[in-house]
């Protein structure tokens, strides 16, 4: 493809010469960048990111929103959505969707976890949903999120050290790549054999505070990066009011590094990816909204954060999503049930189906636990069927993927609306100021 006479390389970073073309060739260019090797994969992913920016979809922090909604809860709820498999497809249906319902607030977030078995790294997965952002025609903020930046519970008790440090490079990284929205994930330490819900918390406060003052250290000037906390290990007991007071009181006591937290992430009654009983299908779930209501006011009344963020929740019935609003809760995070309808679709053939599903019996035999039926290990387990055949995915045919699209689009359609974001964008053009940040391009691996 013929970039220079579509893009520009200047001492004043890239200029793009022409829109149109560069929707046109956008398909190509992000597929090439995605599966080039190594330096010229960097280049490239960078020369996408920086020619949507320059194009006016550009990376930004949801703080200011959520500062707003501190003050004054607006009734609706943000959608938070990991995309683990054919990013750029979905990520186009979302800008598509959310152009066509006047959504402002939306987010695209990725797990610790999911980066590594979706072989997604931050970088990668930044430039596929601006060039989706390039591709629709979308111009604004685009909230870019690192979900549950976890401190692994066993690798933390074995040596804190290490554990911390990684999540610090992760950190590091994914700013880097212009994730401007960080939830940080210290509950899996919580000790509960402490005496005191202050003691159980400690550690939790400390570290998230820890971490939050690394990415105040390393957000770029004119950035405010928004930071969750998170008191109640998703799948674990319902959170209460003394743990947030506690953990809440205890950050505000050690965190000394400028803004502190924004929203706050509570147990409630779910788990990831819901429970999956025997024959593969899934368990009803139960919300506590009471304590999503409790909690989220909560916040925002003595703390001044957005709200309380739901985890875990895609797979819930779609006649539960309105409660989300109509309780105060600032963010809901959304995946599995993403997930679900690419694999379930009946457009996806059978054939290329088998092939993940043998790919995962295979690689991952070890994971099947005592007394699991093959189908809650294939529904436990396919979400890692996207990142080691990432290309496969990408090279589905467009009478394969459109329909599942389709059905995507009525998902999102209906979260939309049930989650009250449509015709939000005055209030993000009001409150969202997004900065340009330059980033360096190897020009010699662009061919610009």
């Amino acid at each position: 493809m013929e970039l220079k006479n579509i893009l520009a390389l200047t001492n004043d970073g890239v200029q793009v010469k022409d829109i149109q073309q560069l929707r046109n060739v956008m398909d190509s260019l992000v597929y090439e960048a995605v599966f080039a090797e190594d330096d010229k994969k960097t280049a490239l992913l960078t020369l996408v990111k920086e020619a949507a920016k320059a194009a006016g979809a550009i990376p930004a922090s949801i703080q200011s929103l959520y500062e707003k909604m501190g003050k004054n809860y607006p009734g609706f709820t943000v959608p938070a959505i990991n995309i683990r498999g054919l990013t750029y497809d979905v990520a186009r249906v979302i800008f598509r969707k959310a152009l066509d319902m006047k959504v402002g607030p939306f987010i695209f977030e990725i797990a610790r976890s999911e980066i590594g078995y979706t072989k997604q790294r931050p970088l990668e997965y930044a430039a596929v949903v601006l060039a989706a952002a390039v591709k629709e025609g979308y111009t604004g903020p685009v909230f870019i999120q690192g979900d549950h930046f976890q401190l692994v519970r066993k690798n933390y008790l074995a040596d804190a050290k290490p554990e911390t440090d990684y999540v610090k490079g992760l950190i590091k990284e994914t700013i880097e790549a212009e994730f401007y929205n960080i939830d940080i994930d210290t509950s899996t330490i919580v000790d509960i054999e402490r005496e005191t819900i202050k003691e159980q918390q400690r550690r939790n406060f400390e570290m998230t505070a820890e971490l939050a003052s690394h990415i105040r250290g390393v957000q770029p000037a004119g950035i405010d990066v928004s930071i969750g906390g998170e008191i109640g290990e998703i799948g674990g007991k319902n959170s209460i009011p003394d743990e947030l007071r506690a953990y809440l009181d205890g950050f505000r006591e050690v965190f000394k590094a400028g803004k502190g937290l924004s929203k706050l992430s509570v147990q409630t009654g779910t788990s990831h990816g819901g429970v999956v009983l025997p024959d593969g299908s899934l368990a009803k779930v139960s919300i506590d909204f009471d304590t999503l209501r409790t909690l989220s006011d909560l916040a925002r009344k003595e703390y001044g954060l957005s709200g309380c963020v739901q985890h875990g929740a895609s797979t819930l019935p779609e006649d539960a999503f309105h409660m989300f609003p109509e309780t105060g809760t600032s963010e809901v995070h959304l995946a599995t049930g993403f997930q679900n309808i690419i694999y379930d679709s009946k457009a996806l053939p059978a054939e290329f189906r088998e092939q993940v599903y043998a790919f995962i019996k295979q690689e991952y035999a070890k994971e099947q636990k005592e007394g699991q039926t093959e189908e809650q290990f294939i529904y436990k387990t396919r979400k890692k069927g996207f990142g080691p055949i990432k290309k496969q995915w990408w090279d589905l045919p467009a009478a394969v993927k459109e329909p599942i699209m389709k059905e995507l689009e009525a998902k999102f359609a209906l979260l939309f609306e049930k989650l009250k974001v449509v015709n939000t964008q005055e209030i993000v053009q009001r409150t969202v100021k997004p900065v340009v940040v330059k980033k360096e391009i190897n020009r010699e691996q662009t061919g610009l």
